[in-house]
């Protein structure tokens, strides 16, 4: 027999338990994760050049500028990420409302920036391939639209501390995306594009954790009087 007892959460919904969050090996995983992620802000992604080194302009050549700087910061959503996810594990109360309001300033300025990297090749001016082109057009707007659409739909079906997760996911996998296509035939040795490596793996457990987030929000609401009447 399952646990049903119920707890209420931010938003005022009633949950069962099982319902709450996964299991913690579920939640050491997805840490795990996005620790590894948090090593990618500081290792090559491309040409030598790691997330790190876009935003501060060491950028090999003297090339840097504001366009590695808003592909460069988004990698470091992993922090905040991490934060939450430690939460998870060691306390059960949720993060408060300024953790949560400064983790949408984060997001909300992450997915400006990936929308100001995307005009160029909106208005085919990057002088990417089309199916590059394309590729980051849907990767990129498709993951922030699909996302934004159903959380509006849903809000009143998940907590704001999910919520918050959804957010870091879709704004990172967004920047990730558009960063692997625009880099995928970038040459060198293996160190020198060992984050893009790394990614292009990571990407599939964080795409697989934004949908699992998703979803979950399509369960049917567990409401006390449903709870009686069982």
């Amino acid at each position: 027999m399952g646990d049903y007892s119920t707890t209420v959460d931010d938003n005022g919904v009633a949950r069962s338990r099982e319902e709450q969050s996964p299991g913690w090996g579920v939640k050491v995983i997805t840490l795990l994760v996005w620790l590894v992620a948090g090593v990618v802000a500081f290792i090559p992604f491309a040409r030598d050049t790691s997330p790190w080194n876009a935003v501060t302009l060491h950028v090999p050549g003297n090339q840097g500028n504001w366009w590695h700087v808003l592909v460069g910061a988004p990698f470091f959503l992993a922090f905040p990420m991490i934060w939450l996810r430690l939460r998870s594990l060691f306390s059960t109360q949720s993060p408060t409302a300024t953790g949560r309001r400064l983790v949408w300033i984060a997001v909300g300025s992450s997915i400006a920036g990936t929308a100001l990297v995307q005009l160029p090749f909106l208005f085919h001016l990057a002088g990417t391939s089309e199916w590059q082109r394309l590729s980051v057009l849907s990767l990129g707007f498709g993951t922030v639209i699909a996302s934004a659409t159903i959380l509006f739909l849903r809000r009143h079906h998940i907590s704001p501390t999910r919520a918050c997760l959804v957010g870091l996911d879709t704004a990172y996998l967004a920047n990730a995306a558009l960063c692997l296509v625009v880099y995928s035939e970038a040459t060198g040795s293996l160190w020198s594009r060992s984050g893009w490596l790394v990614s292009i793996i990571l990407i599939w457990p964080i795409a697989f954790e934004l949908l699992w987030l998703l979803l979950q929000t399509f369960r049917r609401q567990t409401s006390p009087a449903n709870l009686r009447a069982a």
